[in-house]
């Protein structure tokens, strides 16, 4: 699993670079972020632009991730590919977590 970590204005953004959050890799991605949690920061960012599926497995170990930061620690979304942050809207996760709002792209898109 490609999972990369580095401080960044105060915070330790975490970077997923599978195309899937799935039942498949769920488990190991909470424990390959546990470790990197032991990293100090106040905030965690977790950075989902590379993933473009996700299913209920992998939002309950990002749920995971969030509860064992424990409130004193805040994990905070970016990057949400549009099939992401659909799963989130209709769990309404979106109410839960802080998503930084993504970035328009439409200056890269092919004009056809």
């Amino acid at each position: 699993m490609k999972l990369t970590a580095e401080a960044s204005g105060g915070a330790l953004v975490v970077s997923l670079g599978e195309a899937r959050l799935d039942a498949a890799i769920a488990i190991q991605f909470k424990d390959r972020m546990r470790e990197m949690l032991l990293q100090p920061s106040p905030r965690v960012v977790l950075d989902l632009s590379g993933v473009g599926f996700l299913d209920s497995s992998g939002l309950g170990a990002i749920v995971s991730v969030m509860k064992g930061l424990g409130p004193e620690r805040k994990l905070e979304l970016r990057g949400l590919t549009p099939n992401v942050e659909k799963v989130f809207r209709l769990t309404r996760m979106d109410s839960v977590f802080s998503i930084q709002p993504q970035a328009h792209q439409s200056g890269l898109r092919d004009a056809g």
